[in-house]
C-alpha cells in the first residue's frame, strides 16, 4: 500500500474516499461537507448553528491555546459568532496530570480571550501515542442569511489577506527549534517569532468582513497561502491571479524560514484570513480603523485556473500542495 504523506488528505482522496460517504443529506443542513469548506451550517429553526472540528498534531507545545483558536477560526471564517468548544484530549499513558492541567489552563485562557465556554468533551490516556493529540469542535451561531462560506468568491472580486502569512508556522518552528535558532539569529528574533502564537485568532476579521460586504472567507491553515487560495478558488468555481510580490511576510518569518530551509508560502498560516470582496468596498477602511493589517494579494477571474504573477509575468500554478512544517520536522528528526 502507498504511504501517505503527513498532513491533510489530498482533494482527490477527499473526493474519492470521504465525500461519497456522508450518510443522509438533510435539508436542514445549509452548508454541507465539500472541498474547501471547514464548517457545517445547520438550520435549527431559529438562528443557524455553525460547527467546525480541527486537531492539533504538529506540535506538543501550547496545544491547549492552539486547539481553541484553530477551531474557532473556522467559525470566524463563516462570519458567525463563536459560542463554545468541545475538546477531545488523547494522552500517552506516561503523560503527567500536571501537564494535563497546563493544557486545560491554556485552553481556558484562550476561551476566555474569545468570550466562549469550554462545553465539555472527552479526555483519556491512550496507548501507542508518542505525544498528546487534541481535537477541538467549535460551535457558533449566525442569523439567517447572515453567514459566509469559502465558495462565494466571484470573478472581479479582489483577494485580501489579513495580518501576515505563516504566523502559526513561524511560532511553532521558533519553539520547536529554539536551541538551534537562537545562536544563529539571536534571542530577540526567535522570541518575536514565537510570540506570533498570540495573533492566530481571526475572529475580528470574520465579523468585520461580513459587515463590510465580503463575498467569501477562508482562514489559511495547512499548506499555507498556496493551499488556502487554491481551496477558495476551487470551492468558488473560479480562477485567481496571485500577486506573489505582495504576499505579506514578517522579517522574523523570513529569517526563521531561510535558516530552516522552509518555504513560508506553504507554511501553516492561522492568523491570516483570506477575504474575497468586490472592488468597490470599505474593507480597507474598516480594517484600518480597527488596527488590523490588510493586504490585497490578487483578484478572482473566470478561468478556473490559478496564476502567479511575478515581475509582471504570469505563470499557471499547478498544485503540488504540501505542509512545510511536516517536511521540516521530518527532515530535522532523521
Amino acid at each position: 500500500m502507498p504511504r501517505y504523506r503527513a498532513g491533510k488528505l489530498s482533494n482527490e482522496d477527499l473526493e474519492r474516499l470521504i465525500f461519497p460517504h456522508l450518510g443522509k443529506i438533510r435539508e436542514d443542513v445549509l452548508l454541507h461537507a465539500s472541498l474547501g469548506e471547514d464548517t457545517a451550517i445547520v438550520d435549527l429553526g431559529g438562528e443557524l448553528c455553525v460547527l467546525s472540528s480541527d486537531p492539533i498534531t504538529g506540535t506538543s507545545r501550547d496545544i491547549g491555546w492552539l486547539a481553541v483558536h484553530i477551531s474557532v477560526n473556522d467559525i470566524a471564517a463563516s462570519g458567525a459568532e463563536p459560542v463554545g468548544i468541545l475538546l477531545t484530549i488523547l494522552l500517552p499513558p506516561d503523560f503527567s496530570r500536571t501537564d494535563l492541567e497546563s493544557i486545560m489552563s491554556e485552553a481556558s485562557a484562550a476561551a476566555e480571550s474569545l468570550g466562549i465556554e469550554i462545553l465539555g468533551g472527552h479526555t483519556e490516556f491512550t496507548p501507542y501515542l508518542p505525544q498528546p493529540v487534541i481535537v477541538g469542535t467549535a460551535v457558533g451561531k449566525a442569523p439567517r442569511n447572515g453567514y459566509l462560506s469559502t465558495k462565494g468568491a466571484c470573478p472581479g472580486d479582489h483577494l485580501y489577506v489579513s495580518k501576515a502569512l505563516a504566523l502559526e508556522g513561524t511560532a511553532i518552528l521558533a519553539r520547536e527549534f529554539e536551541e538551534e535558532l537562537i545562536p544563529l539569529l539571536g534571542e530577540e528574533i526567535v522570541r518575536k517569532g514565537a510570540s506570533f502564537l498570540q495573533e492566530i485568532s481571526v475572529m475580528k476579521e470574520g465579523i468585520l468582513s461580513r459587515k463590510a460586504g465580503a463575498h467569501a472567507l477562508h482562514d489559511i491553515t495547512e499548506g499555507g497561502i498556496m493551499a488556502g487560495a487554491w481551496e477558495m478558488m476551487q470551492a468558488s468555481g473560479v480562477g485567481v491571479v496571485l500577486e506573489v510580490e505582495s504576499f505579506p511576510l514578517r522579517p522574523e518569518t523570513m529569517l526563521i524560514c531561510q535558516t530552516l530551509e522552509a518555504d513560508p508560502f506553504y507554511l501553516l498560516s492561522s492568523g491570516a484570513m483570506l477575504i474575497a470582496c468586490p472592488p468597490e468596498n470599505e474593507l480597507l477602511q474598516v480594517f484600518s480603523q480597527n488596527g488590523i493589517e490588510l493586504t490585497k494579494i490578487g483578484e478572482f477571474v473566470a478561468s478556473g485556473k490559478m496564476f502567479l504573477r511575478r515581475n509582471g509575468n504570469e505563470e499557471e500554478f499547478l498544485p503540488e500542495i504540501h505542509e512545510e512544517l511536516w517536511r521540516v520536522l521530518e527532515r530535522r528528526r532523521r
